[in-house]
């Protein structure tokens, strides 16, 4: 597991990779491809988001919890699959609820969110692997406390961040973000089993964009090309 991270963040992390539990996980993951499993996202994309979105750059961050675990789906960006797989039903009520939410909106044609990325979205899934086809199999290994850390290092070393927490194993991380000085966002998971619980109408991007007009930044173009 190659450590591939655009320098920004490699300046405010370095010291972890370093820690008893990330050499643990690395040798977890060494060891699951070692005896056959196959393991989602392939090795290079594992820190994608870390290369796409610059620390320097951050403005939002939108949390997942797992990769998705089928075949070419996963690339390291929450949410988002490589272009030429199916868009999967989270983020076709994610498409939806943009419809609604911001003006002349277009659903694309994939499920690509690199663009978002590319924006300062920091697109953080709480674990940054999974094995093939078992959802959930790489939890409770050392990415959460690897991923915690980012989010309370976005927290001290940063102002002014949008945090869009869905479903509650993601708004269960609000405890590690200082809210006097940074922004959450909260509603119900985009999954079919609750997006029509409070996901719905919720509004997050065009919020999200009014909050970072407010703080004198660049507002996101959410159209997906």
């Amino acid at each position: 597991m190659a450590i591939d991270m655009e320098p920004s963040w490699l300046k405010v992390l370095h010291s972890e990779f370093d820690k008893a539990y990330m050499l643990k996980l690395r040798e977890f993951l060494k060891n699951e491809q070692t005896t056959g499993y196959k393991t989602y996202p392939k090795n290079a994309d594992i820190f994608n988001a870390f290369k796409k979105t610059p620390f320097d750059e951050l403005k939002v961050v939108i949390l997942g919890q797992d990769p998705y675990h089928g075949e070419h789906q996963a690339h390291g960006l929450s949410f988002s699959v490589q272009k030429g797989i199916t868009t999967p039903p989270s983020l076709k009520n994610i498409y939806k609820e943009l419809l609604t939410d911001i003006p002349g909106f277009v659903i694309p044609a994939h499920g690509d969110l690199t663009e978002w990325a590319e924006q300062g979205v920091l697109l953080l899934n709480a674990s940054l692997t999974v094995r093939a086809n078992t959802a959930g199999s790489h939890q409770k290994r050392g990415w959460e406390e690897f991923t915690d850390h980012v989010i309370k290092t976005i927290s001290e070393k940063k102002t002014g961040i949008v945090f869009i927490l869905w479903g509650a194993f993601a708004q269960a991380k609000a405890v590690l973000i200082d809210q006097s000085k940074h922004f959450i966002i909260r509603s119900a998971h985009p999954s079919p089993l609750s997006a029509h619980n409070g996901f719905f109408g919720s509004k997050p991007f065009s919020k999200a964009n009014a909050i970072l007009i407010k703080e004198g930044k660049q507002p996101i173009d959410w159209q997906i090309h």
